[in-house]
């Protein structure tokens, strides 16, 4: 599946816009802030990292059942909440492409 931020793929003719489609992902885990800021810093990044790609993961499984073979203008958030729990909503717009 292609997944790209930009509204269109260079080479290709998007011939059906399936709807938006969207992928939350939290980590359960809240990052403690303890005497390292480096450490608090590398949790944070690798908590992110995690739950980034679960988003992703749920964004395309949404797109394939709308049968997509691509995703367009995918737009990223990242959210640390006040109890410090990493959160990414990953939203974009499903589409088929001539490949």
């Amino acid at each position: 599946m292609i997944l790209t931020t930009t509204n269109s793929i260079e080479g290709h003719n998007i011939v059906n816009y399936l709807g938006i489609v969207t992928g939350v992902a939290i980590n359960k885990e809240s990052i403690a802030m303890g005497f390292s800021m480096s450490k608090y810093y590398s949790k944070v990044q690798t908590s992110i990292e995690d739950v980034k790609e679960e988003a992703f993961q749920t964004l395309k499984a949404h797109a394939a059942k709308l049968h997509a073979n691509a995703v367009v203008g995918i737009k990223v958030e990242i959210e640390l909440t006040a109890s410090n729990y990493a959160m990414v909503s990953v939203t974009g717009t499903a589409v088929k492409v001539i490949l």
